[in-house]
């Protein structure tokens, strides 16, 4: 069953993006993710343009970050308070990242930066979290507790001024860190066309110490919040946001973030980062791969004009 995409500009087969939806909806409450870092590239693997692979997708983290952040919230894994400070931050980087796609794609260089830009930072985050999720199950295995967060544990963190106490993650430390992850994560969202999750979840338990169980739900939180102000913008002023795409996408990754928020649950917060690491790095090899391979047609004529 084929369905046409007016902004995509294409047909495409509706039982490929629900299941595709339907997958990423379950990483995406399981681990705690917008999802975006795995739809944008299948998007664009599936022949959808990155630009509007990038704004489609953005459409798609929110109902799936609202759907696995609603189900965190009952098992009281949020922090509210830390995710209005990401939120903050976040606002300002989405904006900031929306007129970035605007200025590359009226270049030409739009297709080459996301795919530089998620090889660069899957690759990096990636591996650390491998590194580490590693090394906790091994000390898990020898009887050795390996805490992020040790008693007393102070770095340059506590330092900074405009300090803010986070009684569910159970933190006092500065709001300037938290807002700036945020910003970051923003930016990096609106151009990748991903929630930030990736980032915004091992940001939070190496460089903040914030509990495993609890980054998750306030992951989730604040990404639902900045992927609908990206989503917005990206409709208004990139024009790339396919609403009959988006809408296959929202039904079913709504209905595979419950089961996945069910099935993270289960798993100890060790196992978490091993899973959402090689997941990370699985993508970025797919993607890198296609930077070096050599394209079945090395020349192809297409209108350019930029955004509309």
């Amino acid at each position: 069953m084929h369905i046409y995409l007016p902004i995509a500009e294409m047909s495409a087969n509706v039982l490929l993006f629900l299941g595709m939806g339907c997958a990423v909806g379950f990483l995406s409450g399981m681990f705690g993710v917008g999802g975006g870092f795995l739809m944008t590239p299948l998007l664009i693997f599936s022949g959808i343009p990155s630009a509007v692979a990038v704004g489609t997708g953005a459409a798609q983290i929110v109902a799936s970050s609202v759907s696995g952040a609603i189900a965190q919230y009952r098992r009281n894994n949020v922090d509210i308070k830390m995710g209005l400070v990401l939120l903050a931050g976040g606002v300002v980087g989405s904006v900031i990242g929306v007129k970035m796609v605007r200025i590359l794609r009226l270049a030409g260089q739009f297709d080459l930066f996301v795919a530089l830009a998620y090889v660069t930072f899957l690759g990096v985050i990636g591996a650390l979290m491998l590194i580490e999720s590693i090394g906790a199950i091994q000390a898990a295995r020898r009887g050795q507790a390996r805490a992020l967060r040790r008693s007393g544990q102070h770095n340059w963190i506590h330092k900074l001024p405009l300090k803010m106490r986070f009684h569910r993650s159970k933190l006092y430390i500065s709001a300037i860190p938290p807002m700036m992850i945020g910003a970051f994560v923003g930016f990096l969202g609106a151009i990748m066309g991903a929630g930030g999750g990736f980032i915004m979840v091992p940001a939070l338990i190496y460089l903040l110490r914030v509990p495993t169980n609890v980054v998750v739900g306030t992951s989730l939180f604040q990404i639902v919040f900045v992927a609908a102000v990206t989503t917005v913008m990206q409709s208004t002023e990139n024009y790339s946001v396919d609403i009959v795409l988006a809408l296959l996408l929202i039904v079913s990754g709504v209905i595979g973030a419950q089961y996945g928020a069910a099935a993270g649950a289960r798993l100890k917060g060790e196992q978490l980062r091993l899973l959402l690491a090689a997941l990370v790095l699985l993508v970025c090899a797919r993607i890198g791969w296609d930077l070096i391979v050599t394209p079945p047609e090395l020349f192809s004529i297409t209108s350019f004009g930029g955004p509309r």
